[in-house]
């Protein structure tokens, strides 16, 4: 028996609607399909996050431990299964196979009860994911993912309705945001981004110390990649934040202008979607972070 999350269901009702529940009704079957289809038999009660269901399980055929992904497929999702064929397992968690059209993955399986965020020293663990994400966006991405430019497209149109509906402090901080990535985005970039790696998608592993996990891929500027190890165990102190955003810089090799534009990016990326969301107010932790790069900046 598959058991299916309530965590799971409530959020797929939330942010897919009609189309998160009918995902959820069929998941029993579906992991059923892929467990025979894969000849996989399973070892461990359901996992879960935001968007997918994962099943613990065992090839029987060679006896190779694994998990099995199921999601729903979505602009983020549908390129998961290529960034992690091309990566190859380097520095993230290798893809034994897919079904493109479920977005289905059976992967390579990790120690799911480490993540990076139990390390307890968080200057250790970002230089950890820093090191990582290097390796990521040393890569070309492949052609056919979204790209970066698209998005930033997207984000500027929407600016002056979103600003409108925001407290003058807000609505400033969302325009000078805007203001930077119109400076850079004639140049998106073409490497291979990660675009969601935190410190609890970074799994302990057996081949490696860590791997990263769960990416959402698109083609752009490695900057725009750098607001999740920012606001991961986010602190307050200004001194931490620029202590990360330069070991990232560093590690990653990156211009420190651009670096700052594309994060204002992400920061206005995630503020356009507040706003979607009925909210009156934008992140107070990512408004630090992007004032106190402004500082830097300035």
């Amino acid at each position: 028996m598959i058991h299916v999350p309530e965590e799971l269901a409530a959020s797929q009702a939330r942010f897919n609607g009609d189309a998160g529940r009918a995902f959820v009704a069929s998941l029993p079957a579906r992991a059923a399909h892929f467990l025979d289809r894969w000849g996989l038999r399973q070892t461990g009660p359901s996992m879960y996050g935001v968007a997918s269901l994962v099943l613990p399980v065992t090839r029987v055929s060679d006896g190779v431990r694994a998990a099995l992904k199921l999601q729903l497929v979505d602009e983020e999702s549908e390129g998961e299964a290529v960034a992690l064929r091309v990566w190859g397992g380097g520095g993230a968690v290798r893809l034994l196979a897919d079904d493109p059209g479920t977005g289905s993955l059976l992967l390579e399986r990790l120690d799911e009860g480490r993540h990076l965020s139990a390390l307890g020293d968080s200057r250790e663990a970002t230089r950890i994911l820093a090191e990582l994400l290097a390796r990521l966006v040393a890569v070309p991405a492949p052609e056919g993912l979204r790209g970066l430019g698209e998005i930033a497209a997207r984000m500027l149109e929407a600016v002056p309705e979103a600003a409108g509906k925001l407290g003058e402090a807000d609505a400033r901080l969302l325009r000078d945001c805007a203001a930077a990535v119109r400076e850079v985005a004639g140049e998106p970039g073409d490497r291979l981004l990660h675009w969601d790696l935190h410190f609890d998608n970074v799994l302990a592993a057996e081949r490696e110390p860590w791997l990263a996990i769960d990416p959402k891929p698109l083609a752009g500027d490695p900057g725009f990649d750098l607001l999740p190890a920012l606001t991961s165990g986010f602190d307050p102190d200004p001194a931490e934040t620029l202590w990360r955003f330069d070991l990232l810089t560093e590690v990653l090799g990156l211009d420190r202008g651009r670096a700052v534009a594309w994060t204002w990016g992400r920061v206005l990326q995630n503020g356009l979607w507040d706003v979607a969301d009925g909210e009156p107010a934008l992140d107070e932790g990512q408004v630090l972070i992007a004032r106190t790069l402004l500082a830097r900046a300035g």
